[in-house]
């Protein structure tokens, strides 16, 4: 009899012990259970509080109570309680959810609920305003703390902050003082114009003529090959020369494709040109010279390479084109003077060639870039374009010729701005 007693108040105790778990039969966006975490002050517990939803936005069955925007809030006599900015964040990548449990049924009941931590604010301090913190004062306050929990290198920072530090006080005393002394000094500045007139007096151009109304009038022949000199260059064994072979003998320099090909256009005339013979005669010997004295050189070297040009020529070249260093007496280039040659050799090949210049032809011959090359005719006026319909008839070109960028000069005379390096 007792054995089976027992067995029959283990069964009603295992039955006792069942509990099952059920969701929420309530509309899931009802207002429902809410999570409040009071981290400073905790209110009474007769304390009374409301949740608000904060945005308007469209709800329907499927839309959860805990997703919505929702506030909660209370207060008591003194304090004011309310869900702080920290509320959406401290829920991210969390659920939270409530269980009521029925003894009667033995059934609990899950819901989510959302999570709301509350700030506070007393009452009687709402009409204070809080004190403005200047910039000087949180300076202050941040050195106090380095000073006192700073580390080693941290501390010396700031010592070294307080001995740069301007006293902006002290300097109003001499405020007109300065002012004064600027203008007094500022006085003997350049104006634009005088400016504008120093820079256009050192650009490494030949002598030029900034009113002139025609391209031949900007850089006059003999601004470019004094006078002297031209008048000892003799074309007549070029124009007696019956082949074009013969005439490439002639030059100095013999390995310009661009001066060969313009002597033979020249000399193809019925009536050549004895101006033009001796502007390309002159140009060959420029390019002869630059490769003599482009490196280290010895001048009487120079003389001897260059015994079948006039020596006033080369003369001429030497006080134009080099520079002799203090203290020395060998002449020596550089890249002013090398510049300075260039230019010159330039102002007469646009001269041969009406004022537009293949640019390509002449890198290929002086072993340069095109770029380089056409940067040089830029600082002489010039710009890097396509010629027209009617430039390629004024010169006489095929209309093939349209698709070369040449360097063109023209009237009136304008040089390129400097460019301003721009602040990073």
């Amino acid at each position: 009899m007792a054995s089976a007693s027992t067995s029959k108040k283990r069964k009603r105790d295992d039955n006792e012990s069942k509990i099952s778990f059920a969701l929420s039969s309530q509309p899931k966006s009802q207002l429902g259970p809410v999570l409040a975490n009071f981290p400073a002050i905790k209110p009474p517990k007769s304390t009374p509080f409301h949740c608000y939803q904060t945005e308007k936005v469209t709800v329907d069955e499927d839309t959860q109570f805990a997703e919505l925007p929702t506030l909660v809030a209370g207060e008591t006599d003194a304090v004011d309680f309310f869900s702080s900015s920290e509320t959406r964040r401290a829920s991210v990548g969390s659920r939270y959810f409530v269980a009521v449990h029925n003894k009667r049924t033995k059934t609990t009941t899950i819901r989510e609920a959302p999570l709301h931590i509350l700030t506070h604010q007393v009452k009687a301090l709402k009409s204070l305003k809080p004190a403005e913190v200047s910039t000087l004062q949180r300076l202050e306050a941040r050195a106090a703390l380095g000073e006192s929990f700073g580390t080693k290198k941290a501390k010396q920072a700031i010592k070294a902050r307080e001995r740069n530090k301007v006293d902006a006080s002290a300097m109003e005393t001499v405020a007109d003082h300065l002012q004064e002394s600027i203008q007094r000094n500022t006085q003997a500045l350049p104006s634009r114009e005088e400016a504008q007139a120093t820079a256009d007096s050192t650009r490494l151009v030949p002598p030029y003529d900034p009113d002139a109304e025609t391209p031949s009038e900007i850089y006059p022949l003999h601004n470019v090959i004094p006078e002297v000199e031209w008048k000892t260059l003799s074309p007549s064994a070029i124009i007696q020369a019956s082949s074009g072979m013969e005439r490439k003998a002639l030059l100095t320099y013999q390995r310009s494709n661009w001066v060969n090909q313009h002597l033979n256009l020249v000399c193809a005339s019925p009536s050549p040109s004895k101006t033009h013979i001796k502007i390309l005669m002159y140009i060959s010997i420029m390019m002869s010279f630059r490769n003599l004295t482009i490196r280290k050189f010895d001048k009487l070297t120079v003389y001897e390479k260059l015994s079948a040009v006039p020596s006033i020529v080369i003369d001429g070249l030497m006080s134009r084109f080099t520079e002799t260093p203090r203290g020395s007496t060998e002449p020596q280039s550089t890249s002013q003077t090398e510049t300075l040659l260039l230019t010159h050799m330039f102002a007469l090949c646009l001269r041969i060639d009406d004022y537009a210049t293949d640019t390509t032809i002449i890198a290929n011959d002086l072993s340069q870039k095109v770029a380089t090359i056409n940067a040089l005719f830029k600082s002489l006026g010039c710009k890097i374009s396509k010629l027209t319909i009617h430039d390629l008839k004024r010169l006489g070109l095929p209309d093939s010729a349209g698709e070369t960028k040449r360097a063109v000069l023209s009237t009136p005379l304008v040089f390129p701005k400097p460019r301003v390096k721009r602040r990073t």
